[in-house]
């Protein structure tokens, strides 16, 4: 396989993993929120972060990978942190229903997928290690990256 194969399967991997990275802190976040206003415990939020935090503990291993899916998610997080307005007009356009994870807890209608891990900058914090996993000295890559 050549370096540049890998690099081409990487990119892949890390746009398709952006989703469910996207879509699953989000889910994750809100089950935190609704378990924090009832006091109680929220498991479904706690799942979702950890499937989250394994997947991106694979894209990390992959350079290209990690590119591909860190660069959006610093992007998205930057939108929120910059101009919220327009930031949630944007995640108003992307679709919701339909996924594996339509079932958990979400806040009313109003607020669009998206919107609350981007406020609270979880988009920006996972984008930012994913990219600094990326930018890591070539002797602590793994041998995906070539």
């Amino acid at each position: 396989m050549t370096r540049e194969s890998r690099l081409l399967m990487g990119a892949a991997a890390g746009l398709a993993a952006l989703l469910p990275v996207y879509y699953l802190t989000e889910a994750g976040a809100k089950a935190l929120r609704a378990g924090a206003a009832e006091a109680g415990p929220a498991p479904a939020g706690l799942g979702c972060l950890a499937a989250v935090a394994m997947i991106v503990a694979v894209l990390a291993a992959w350079p290209a990978a990690a590119l591909a899916c860190g660069v959006p998610l610093t992007s998205a997080g930057m939108l929120f942190a910059l101009d919220a307005e327009a930031a949630v007009n944007v995640a108003a356009s992307l679709p919701w229903s339909g996924l594996p994870w339509d079932g958990l807890p979400r806040a009313e209608l109003a607020e669009p997928p998206g919107t609350l891990a981007g406020v609270t900058g979880l988009y920006t914090l996972i984008g930012a290690l994913l990219v600094l996993s990326a930018l890591l000295p070539a002797r602590w890559r793994s041998i995906l990256s070539g």
